[in-house]
């Protein structure tokens, strides 16, 4: 059902999927050329899923200074922007605690500085839970299509009344979305996320692909309370998932 926003999502990462390899590239990475126009921080290179001991590590290499820029602070949570490096896979929503066929499970590095949607965990370690936004956090979220959001997708809202299958990790906000305690791993130019295999209820062969992108918070009722704004870029060029994970 997400075909009809692929052109879309294509066209705003400017970016084509490119077919030569990189002796550095794990086996099923996805593979992409350096894009001008795009901030070398989410310009991606390489994405990729490898099994490493008990763990999946997703990664993203960008070009350059990867989680150096966070989004600057408005002040309020209605229009608050989100900034994220996201790993779409081809997971049943199920996978993580969600009901199933939800729409595309997502794991995703985010940075917000007007929230803390991590009510479980304090980051920066100041003692405080509450005001760790700003700082690179982890989550798994729902996509489903939109077409009022500008990236044509948003995180799947929970309707007034309605009470679905959500995660323990739930940060008791009206969408899809978990805040499980993975610490990003930022490098010179790369992102990593380290998921123990235990938590993902599915086989290893699931696939993925990479995404930068820009969301936006809106209150407003009615809205989609977090829209994907904006497509900084897309490793395949068209959501097609097309990685593998490297066992």
């Amino acid at each position: 059902m997400f075909q009809s926003r692929l052109p879309a999502l294509a066209a705003s990462a400017a970016l084509l999927f490119a077919a030569c390899g990189s002796d550095a590239a794990p086996p099923g990475a996805v593979l992409s050329d350096e894009a001008p126009g795009i901030n070398p921080s989410f310009d991606l290179l390489q994405t990729s899923v490898s099994v490493d001991g008990d763990d999946f590590v997703f990664r993203s290499q960008v070009v350059a200074d990867a989680g150096a820029q966070v989004p600057e602070a408005i002040g309020s949570l209605d229009q608050a922007p989100v900034w994220s490096y996201v790993w779409p896979t081809s997971l049943d929503s199920a996978s993580v605690g969600f009901d199933s066929a939800q729409g595309i499970l997502a794991l995703a590095a985010t940075a917000h500085p007007d929230f803390d949607d991590t009510p479980l965990y304090d980051e920066n370690g100041d003692g405080d839970v509450s005001n760790d936004g700003a700082g690179w956090h982890a989550h798994w979220v729902v996509l489903v299509e939109a077409e009022t959001c500008g990236g044509g997708l948003t995180v799947k809202d929970i309707p007034e009344g309605e009470a679905p299958t959500l995660p323990s990790t739930w940060p008791e906000l009206p969408i899809l979305i978990d805040s499980p305690d993975f610490a990003p791993i930022i490098g010179a130019d790369s992102v990593e996320l380290r998921v123990p295999r235990t938590d993902i209820g599915a086989p290893d062969d699931f696939n993925f692909d990479g995404v930068t992108s820009g969301l936006r918070v809106s209150t407003t009722p009615h809205d989609p309370l977090l829209c994907v704004e904006a497509v900084f870029d897309v490793a395949s060029g068209d959501l097609s998932l097309p990685g593998t994970v490297d066992q």
